[in-house]
C-alpha cells in the first residue's frame, strides 16, 4: 500500500482526496525495472499499473523479430487500459522503457471501481483519448517523416517523461521506437552525436541541445499533457 495521500501519477492526483483515499488500499508499489516486460501479447491482465516516474512503452509485432512502438507511457498515464473497456487479454507487449515506479492494482478490483466510480471512469476515458491521439500521430510520423525527425520526436518524448537529460537506451530497442532499421537510426544517432546535440557512452543517451532537437523535430511532438484535454483535479 502507497503510504503517500498524494500520488506523482497525474490522473490518479487529478481524483478527488476521498476517491483516492479510497483506492489506496488495492494499490501496490511496483518497481519498473529498465527492459522488464510488464505483459506481453497474448497475457491475461493480472494487474494494472498506474506510473509514478519512469516509462513504459507498449510494442506491437507480427513475429519475434520486428517489433515498433506505438505508444509510450509516463506518470501522465497508466499500462494496460484495455482492462478499462473490458478486455482482459493484452495484443501488444509493454517493456519498461525507463526504469521508476508504479503503483499496481488487481485488474479485477480495477474493472470494479471504473464500474462504480463516476470520477475514474472519466479520467480514464480522458487517458483513452490521449493514448488514441498519440497512436495516430506515430502511425503519420512513421509514414511520412524522416529518421532524422523521428529519433528527434522520440528523444524529446523520452525526455519529457523521464523528467532528466539523461537515461539509458539500447540501439536495437531504439529501432524498434523509431520504427527503422537499426543501420539507420544508428547513422542517425551519429550524426546527432556529431553535431554535439547527444551524447552516446555504453547504452547511456544525455540530451545537450533540447531546442536543436525541437528544430529537428516533425510537428507530431508533443509534450505529454499536449494530446488530450487537461485533466483538471476533480473537485478536492
Amino acid at each position: 500500500m502507497p503510504t503517500s495521500s498524494i500520488s506523482t501519477n497525474s490522473m490518479l492526483a487529478a481524483l478527488p482526496a476521498k476517491v483516492y483515499a479510497e483506492l489506496v488500499p488495492k494499490f501496490e508499489p511496483f518497481e519498473l525495472e529498465f527492459s522488464k516486460i510488464v505483459y506481453d501479447r497474448g497475457d491475461t491482465f493480472t494487474h494494472v499499473y498506474f506510473i509514478e516516474s519512469g516509462i513504459v512503452s507498449m510494442l506491437v509485432s507480427a513475429d519475434e523479430q520486428s517489433a515498433i512502438e506505438v505508444g509510450m507511457v509516463g506518470r501522465e498515464g497508466m499500462v494496460a487500459l484495455p482492462v478499462f473497456l473490458g478486455i482482459m487479454t493484452s495484443n501488444d507487449r509493454a517493456i519498461v522503457q525507463g526504469a521508476g515506479t508504479a503503483l499496481r492494482m488487481k485488474a479485477t478490483d480495477f474493472a470494479r471501481e471504473c464500474a462504480a466510480g463516476a470520477d475514474l471512469s472519466r479520467i480514464m476515458r480522458l487517458f483513452t483519448y490521449s493514448i488514441i491521439t498519440q497512436i495516430g500521430r506515430s502511425a503519420f510520423c512513421n509514414r511520412f517523416h524522416s529518421t532524422d525527425s523521428r529519433l528527434a520526436r522520440w528523444l524529446l518524448m523520452t525526455q519529457d517523461r523521464m523528467e532528466a537529460d539523461h537515461f539509458l537506451i539500447t540501439q536495437e530497442f531504439l529501432s524498434y521506437m523509431v520504427g527503422v532499421r537499426r543501420e539507420a537510426v544508428n547513422k542517425a544517432a551519429t550524426e546527432f552525436q556529431r553535431r554535439d546535440i547527444v551524447s552516446y557512452v555504453r547504452g547511456r543517451v544525455t540530451i545537450n541541445d533540447r531546442k536543436r532537437l525541437e528544430e529537428l523535430a516533425c510537428k507530431c511532438y508533443s509534450t505529454p499533457f499536449r494530446d488530450a484535454p487537461t485533466i483538471p483535479a476533480l473537485n478536492n
